[in-house]
């Protein structure tokens, strides 16, 4: 089919469209050949032309673009404050001015004796509670690692008694070779566990 053919086949279908009728015209198809033009009746929408249904909210949210998070009210912003905001602002700023100024007088020391008093006691409250969060520390781990050893023996042991009826794997009998440095070690832990205990 020829342009002019083409040509006179849109405008004879452009002079039968009715009221609200429209004409679309002929599209290539991927091998190159055309297709005929369609006419669209009045109201009806083509599939390609149906918008994405999107819900209210992200509608909403396109809507409101950069305004903020949700529950943001900009105009909040720009009203003038109340007394009773402005009041409350004022107690916050005296609080933090009067801990501030708290603070520089600890530093400083009212009486140099009693703020050398006060300060070495607070020293040596805190290394007494480091020396006991220390000690518990240690004991915690010392406890832990002794657990970790009793569980390694009690397997290697178990494995020992298996060993008599198969064949062992090079790793097992690694575990059979370290089961005398485990033993020493839970040993010593042991030792050291009462040692920390009893001071």
């Amino acid at each position: 089919m020829s342009d002019d053919e083409r040509k006179k086949q849109i405008a004879e279908l452009a002079k039968t469209l009715k009221e609200g009728e429209r004409l679309l015209g002929p599209t290539k198809r991927p091998d190159g050949t055309l297709r005929k033009p369609i006419r669209i009746r009045a109201g009806y929408t083509p599939q390609d032309e149906v918008p994405i249904y999107q819900p209210k909210p992200a509608l909403l949210k396109k809507e409101m673009g950069s305004a903020g998070p949700p529950g943001y009210d900009p105009d909040a912003d720009a009203r003038p404050k109340t007394k009773s905001v402005k009041r409350n602002e004022r107690k916050k700023e005296k609080r933090l001015q009067a801990a501030v100024e708290k603070d520089k007088n600890e530093e400083g020391g009212a009486s140099e004796d009693g703020g050398k008093k006060e300060s070495v006691e607070a020293l040596s409250s805190l290394v007494n509670d480091l020396s006991v969060e220390d000690s518990t520390q240690q004991v915690q781990d010392v406890d832990k690692r002794i657990r970790a050893l009793k569980k390694k023996i009690r397997l290697t042991e178990a494995l020992e008694q298996r060993s008599a009826d198969q064949d062992l794997k090079p790793e097992q009998l690694e575990k059979l070779a370290k089961l005398e440095d485990w033993r020493r070690e839970l040993k010593q832990l042991e030792d050291q566990k009462t040692e920390t205990t009893v001071s």
